[in-house]
């Protein structure tokens, strides 16, 4: 059988499932007609897709540098992404009032274009053989990618307030899940496949090309509220940072936010799961090479596990967090960090193990879990639709302000590359032992969301009782 065809087939099975869950996935009852469930679904498909695109043009830097191993060490490879994180952390202080300010149409485009731009050059480099001083070129490369990759998450979370009401945010924060896992399935095994068959550039330009795809699907199918795409807008029953709703200016906003109990425990948790998330899906598969273990099944198809892991997490979360614990987003969060906190202790005695594979799996579908309820949910609950941008912004600054952490942190516990210690699993005890204490913050943090619910707007009955909006 062809490579190519024993590669398509995973992602075609893979997609199939994703149709089946995404279909049975339970549903509030609130009266949408089918004219409007289908406008919204062709409007969150290619806005959720081109997400997804986001992160191939975002984790294939794990793949390209693994493969240019004599030109960027692990340590450098922590560099740049410390300095991208952080470029991204910090970009949401302009881009969350932009993205207010514009519209998520608007801004998602921004961000397809300059990422696929900034793919473009980086591909050029490696192409035309540019290698002297790679690590700083890449450096200013990828930090300027990830200035208009911060763009995407405020973007997907800012069209869909207008698109999702208050009481099934949680089922859509398990398919948000589910378009971050297919992201990394493409960013870690196809970018892994594109470089063994074509080589380390394309690694670049085949995220460049899609998200100019995407650019133009979006163009013509994503609208920022279902007035502009000819339906009538909803209301959406949520919560509002201000009690009637309005616009309000990005000082005020800011320091609302920085005083809202809730949100700020949601930035707080969201910092350590920009710490765990990251130490697990960029460190595993360096760890897999470097000790050998590539051709275990988890780490030789590792982007493909971490998206059935994130399909599994999200759907769980949400579903959990609608119609368990009635739209808290809390006990769901704290119930898959405590499974965080048990795997990254087990971690610790389980190197070398073939059983080590699974359970950082089993740790990336939490953490895709969590992520999607809290950033791409929690955020517009409290938050509101008018001021979605600069909380989302926020939240996912956090996240990536712990993302640029653990870079700098593990990027330097390593022993380093050639070194006997590098190839004993014993050599990278101080790995997992790094991730614990995130684990546990986590945990604590989201035990004070365990009552944490958004003012929901209510409709008075003749009887004189009141109903959900």
């Amino acid at each position: 059988m062809p490579a190519w065809f024993i590669e398509l087939l995973p992602i075609t099975l893979l997609l199939v499932v994703i149709a089946l869950v995404v279909a049975r996935l339970p549903r509030a009852e609130l009266g949408h007609s089918p004219r409007f469930v289908r406008r919204r679904r062709i409007n969150w498909l290619p806005l959720g897709l081109t997400y997804a695109m986001l992160y191939m043009g975002r984790y294939n830097l794990n793949a390209a540098t693994s493969a240019l191993a004599g030109s960027i060490t692990n340590r450098d490879f922590g560099d740049i992404f410390a300095l991208g994180t952080l470029v991204y952390g910090c970009s949401f202080v302009v881009n969350g009032p932009l993205t207010d300010k514009l519209g998520g149409r608007t801004t998602i485009l921004i961000s397809a274009a300059g990422s696929g731009l900034c793919n473009l050059a980086m591909g050029a480099l490696i192409a035309t053989g540019q290698t002297e001083h790679l690590v700083g070129k890449f450096s200013l490369l990828y930090a300027v990618n990830m200035y208009f990759q911060s763009f995407g998450a405020v973007s997907i979370v800012k069209v869909n307030a207008h698109w999702f009401h208050l009481r099934e945010r949680g089922t859509f924060g398990g398919i948000f899940g589910i378009l971050i896992a297919l992201g990394l399935y493409f960013a870690f095994d196809w970018s892994r496949f594109i470089i063994e068959n074509a080589g380390v550039a394309w690694a670049f330009f085949a995220p460049a090309g899609l998200l100019a795809v995407f650019f133009v699907l979006d163009w013509f199918l994503v609208f920022d509220r279902p007035s502009q795409a000819g339906l009538e807008d909803i209301d959406t029953a949520e919560g509002e940072l201000s009690a009637s709703g309005e616009k309000l200016s990005v000082v005020a906003v800011a320091r609302r936010l920085f005083t809202h109990p809730v949100l700020l425990t949601i930035a707080g948790i969201e910092f350590c799961s920009g710490y765990f998330r990251q130490s697990v899906m960029q460190w595993g598969p360096k760890f897999a090479k470097a000790v050998g273990a590539r051709a275990e099944f988890v780490h030789a198809h590792w982007g493909l596990v971490l998206c059935m892991g994130g399909i599994l997490g999200g759907v769980i979360a949400g579903v959990l967090s609608d119609h368990v614990f009635h739209s808290r987003r809390g006990p769901s969060a704290l119930l898959f960090y405590a499974l965080m906190l048990v795997c990254s202790i087990a971690c610790c005695f389980l190197l070398g193990q073939p059983a080590l594979g699974w359970v950082l799996v089993v740790m990336s579908m939490c953490i895709i879990g969590v992520h999607g309820l809290l950033s791409g949910t929690a955020s517009m609950d409290f938050a509101g639709k008018r001021n979605t941008g600069l909380a989302v912004g926020i939240i996912d600054g956090f996240v990536y302000l712990g993302t640029a952490l653990q870079s700098v942190v593990i990027g330097r516990i390593l022993p380093a590359e050639g070194t006997p210690a590098a190839a004993d699993p014993a050599g990278w005890r101080l790995w997992p032992i790094v991730i614990v204490p995130s684990a546990l913050c986590g945990a604590l943090l989201c035990l004070r969301l365990w009552h944490a619910r958004p003012v929901v707007r209510t409709i008075p009955e003749p009887d004189g009782t009141e109903r959900p909006a």
